[in-house]
C-alpha cells in the first residue's frame, strides 16, 4: 500500500498562549465545508484546579480550527466544552459527520472523577453551521467510545460505529442502526441493543491479547465502507504496540465484513509519534478522500495532530484481493522432510537450511550438516524433479578451512553455516556464515567453476571473509548479475535487511556495508527481525525476494519482497502475512522449534521450489507458482 507521512507533521501543536491546549492537542477529525476542511480536535489544558474534582487535573474539551487545503490549520478555537453533568469531567476524541444539513460531533463523556467506566460514556453535540452547538445529549447509557456516524442513511436508516465497553475490556466494535435521529439518544432502544450486542459485532481481534478501539468515521468508496480503526497488539500484556489498520465493509449491510488490511498500515517510527506525553501511540481519528488520494488524520503521541496521506487505488487493491490470493500459501511436499540426518558422524544430529541452484536440468542442494562436536559442513544432494532426492554424497563438499571458522572453544558451535549460491558468468559463487564459537559470526565468500561444480571436482576458491569483525553479520546473498556495473548485495546486520553495492566482488580494501535498508515490522509476524532468504530471482516484474521473519514469540516464517529491477534499493511491494509458516511436526519440533528458514529457491517452469530447514533439524521443500506470488506481491505495491 502506498501510504506517506505528511511532510508538514505534526499539523497540529499545542499552543503555550491558550490554557485549555496548551498541554495536548490530538485525536482530530475532519469534515469538508464550502470553505474548506474543519477540523475538530481533542484539547487538554494545563494543570489547572478542578471545581468538582476539588484538586488540580488537566481537562479536556474540544477545539475547532479551519484549512483550505485540510493540511495547513489556523485559529484553533475552544468548540465544546464541560456543561452538563455527564460531561462535566472532561470533552474527548470527537468524531464529526455532516448528514442531512446538520455536524453531529460525537465524543467521550466524562462524568465521574476519579475516572471509571461507568462514568465513561459517549455524547453528541449538533451544530448547523459550526459556530455554535444548538443541542448536545448523552448519547450511551453504559461505558463506550469512539462513536462515529456513517455519512449517509443506509437503507433509510442511519448507522453508527462505537467502541463498547472500553474501559470494561474486552472491548468491541459494533454497530447500531436508528430510525430517526432522537433515537440517538434514546435511552430504551439502547438498553435493547444492549441484550443483543453481540449481535452487532464487528469480530476485528486476531488473539484475545489484543485490543481494537473505532478510529475515524466511515469513507465511502466504490467497493464498500473502509474503516479505519486502531489495533493494539499485545494490549494485555505489558508491552503494547499501536497500529493502525483498515476494514472495507458491505455498502448496504455495514456489518458484513468484505476484507480486511493483513496488519498494520501505519505504526509509531517518526518522533512526533515515539516521543510525547504517551510515547509510541498513533491512533486514528478522522479521514477523508480527496481525489486519488485518502486524507488519513490520527493522534500521534498523545500529544499532537498528524496527517498520512494514502494512494486510494492502492488501498482498495490491497483490500479487494481476491480471497485465493489473499489466503496464498507455500505448498508442501508430500514426502517432506526430503534430506534428514543419518549415521555419517559429520551430519549425525542436524542437516537444514540449504542453498539451491539448478543447472544441467536437476536442481543442486547444499545444506548445512551439524555433526555431534556441533561443527557445520556443508552436504550435497540432487533431485532430478526439484523434490525427490536421487543423490546425496557420503562425505561433506565444503568443510571449515581457515582460522575464522575453526573451533577455539570445546564443545562450541563452529563451522560453515547457512550457504547461498549465486551463478555469475562461469562461476558459482557460495555466501555463507563463518564462526568459530566465540567471535561473532561473519560472511564468507568463496567460489568454484561451473564446470567444477557440475563434475564435482569441489575445488573452491580460498574463502575470503567480507563482514566487518565484531559484528553479526549473516543471511548474506549475491544477486544473479550485475546492476548499472555493479554487484549487489543483501545480508543482514542487527535485526533488519542490509543491501550494499560494490563496483567488484573483492573485499580487500572494504567490508560488507551496513545500510539499515530494509526493517521489521512491529505488530507483524516479522517484529523482531528480518533476514534475506535467498538469492533474488529476476521477473519481468522485478527482482522478486523471499525473506524470513520472526515474531515476538520467536516462530521463524517466510514472506516474499518485489524490487525495481534498474534500482534494487526500490521496493516495489512486500506481502502483509506470511507466505509459510510452521505447521508440520518437522517444523515445530527440533534444535530450534517453530522455524521455516529457506536459503535456496530455484524456478522450473514457472514454479518456484523453495528449499528449507525446518526446526533447524531437516531439509523441506514446498513449491507456489511464480505468477500467483507476482500477483500477490502486486497487490501489496508500496512504490510510487
Amino acid at each position: 500500500m502506498i501510504i506517506k507521512r505528511c511532510e508538514d507533521n505534526p499539523i497540529l501543536k499545542p499552543d503555550r498562549k491558550k490554557i485549555w491546549q496548551m498541554n495536548a492537542v490530538f485525536n482530530c477529525c475532519p469534515v469538508k465545508t464550502k470553505e474548506g476542511v474543519t477540523l475538530v480536535y481533542r484539547a487538554e489544558s494545563s494543570d489547572y484546579f478542578h471545581t468538582y474534582a476539588g484538586r488540580n487535573m488537566i481537562l479536556s474539551s474540544i477545539g475547532l480550527t479551519n484549512s483550505k487545503d485540510g493540511i495547513k490549520f489556523r485559529n484553533g478555537k475552544k468548540f465544546i466544552f464541560t456543561s452538563e453533568e455527564w460531561d462535566r469531567y472532561g470533552c474527548e476524541d470527537p468524531r464529526i459527520t455532516k448528514l442531512g444539513g446538520k455536524y453531529y460531533i460525537f465524543y467521550t463523556a466524562l462524568s465521574k472523577y476519579p475516572f471509571e467506566g461507568s462514568g465513561i460514556k459517549v455524547g453528541v453535540a449538533i451544530s448547523k453551521d459550526l459556530k455554535t452547538i444548538q443541542e448536545k445529549h448523552l448519547v450511551t447509557p453504559f461505558n463506550s467510545k469512539a462513536m462515529a456516524l456513517f455519512p449517509e442513511k443506509i437503507n433509510g436508516k442511519m448507522w453508527s460505529v462505537f467502541s463498547f465497553h472500553t474501559d470494561m475490556p474486552p472491548t468491541k466494535i459494533c454497530l447500531a442502526e436508528f430510525n430517526q435521529e432522537k433515537d440517538l439518544w434514546n435511552e430504551k432502544k439502547w438498553m435493547e441493543w444492549y441484550k443483543k450486542h453481540e449481535n452487532y459485532v464487528l469480530n476485528l481481534k486476531r488473539s484475545d491479547n489484543d485490543h481494537v478501539e473505532v478510529g475515524a468515521p466511515p469513507v465511502k468508496t466504490r467497493y464498500g465502507w473502509v474503516l479505519f480503526y486502531s489495533y493494539i497488539k499485545n494490549y494485555f500484556s505489558g508491552n503494547p504496540i499501536f497500529g493502525i489498520e483498515a476494514v472495507l465493509l458491505d455498502l448496504k449491510n455495514p456489518a458484513k465484513i468484505i476484507s480486511r488490511t493483513e496488519g498494520p498500515i501505519l505504526v509509531p517510527e517518526e518522533y512526533y509519534e515515539t516521543t510525547g506525553r504517551v510515547a509510541n501511540i498513533v491512533f486514528p481519528s478522522g479521514a477523508m478522500i480527496e481525489g486519488d488520494k485518502v486524507y488519513l488524520y490520527y493522534g500521534s503521541a498523545d500529544t499532537t495532530c498528524s496527517l498520512a496521506i494514502i494512494d486510494l487505488d492502492s488501498l482498495l487493491n490491497e483490500l479487494m484481493m481476491s480471497k485465493r490470493l489473499r489466503h496464498l500459501e507455500l505448498e508442501r511436499f508430500k514426502n517432506n522432510p526430503i534430506i534428514t540426518p543419518n549415521e555419517n558422524e559429520w551430519e549425525k544430529r542436524a542437516t537444514f537450511n540449504p542453498a539451491a541452484i539448478y543447472l544441467d536440468g536437476k536442481v543442486h542442494i547444499l545444506y548445512r550438516a551439524f555433526s555431534q562436536n556441533n561443527t557445520s559442513t556443508i552436504g550435497y544432494a540432487t533431485s532430478k524433479d526439484g523434490l525427490n532426492i536421487d543423490y546425496r554424497a557420503e562425505e561433506p563438499v565444503y568443510v571449515p578451512r581457515e582460522k575464522f571458522e575453526m573451533k577455539l572453544k570445546e564443545g562450541g558451535f563452529s563451522g560453515c553455516e547457512d550457504p547461498r549460491l549465486t551463478r555469475i558468468d562461469e562461476k558459482i559463487y557460495m555466501l555463507y556464515t563463518a564462526y568459530d564459537s566465540i567471535n561473532n559470526p561473519r560472511v564468507a565468500i568463496t567460489w568454484i567453476k561451473e564446470k567444477d561444480f557440475l563434475k564435482r571436482n569441489w575445488k573452491w576458491s580460498k574463502p575470503e571473509l567480507i563482514s566487518p569483525p565484531n559484528t553479526d553479520n549473516k543471511d548474506a546473498c549475491l544477486f544473479p548479475e550485475k546492476i548499472n556495473d555493479k554487484y549487489y548485495i543483501l545480508h543482514r546486520t542487527g535485526t533488519g535487511i542490509d543491501l550494499s553495492e560494490y563496483e567488484k566482488l573483492d573485499f580487500k580494501d572494504c567490508y560488507l556495508q551496513e545500510t539499515k535498508w530494509m526493517s521489521k515490522r512491529p505488530g507483524w509476524w516479522d517484529s523482531q527481525k528480518i533476514g534475506s532468504a535467498a538469492p533474488p530471482i529476476k521477473t519481468k516484474e522485478g527482482w522478486l525476494v523471499l525473506y524470513h521473519g520472526v515474531s515476538e514469540d520467536n516462530v521463524y516464517s517466510v514472506g516474499a519482497f518485489l524490487l525495481d529491477l534498474n534500482d534494487p534499493f526500490k521496493v516495489i511491494a512486500r506481502t502483509g502475512n506470511p507466505i509459510f509458516t510452521p505447521e508440520m511436526d518437522y517444523e515445530k519440533q527440533g534444535d530450534v522449534n517453530n522455524v521455516v528458514f529457506p536459503c535456496g529457491v530455484v524456478e522450473i517452469k514457472g514454479t518456484l521450489y523453495v528449499y528449507y530447514g525446518g526446526a533447524d533439524k531437516v531439509v523441506g521443500v514446498a513449491i507456489i507458482k511464480l505468477k500467483d506470488l507476482l500477483d500477490k506481491l502486486l497487490a501489496h505495491r508500496c512504490d510510487e
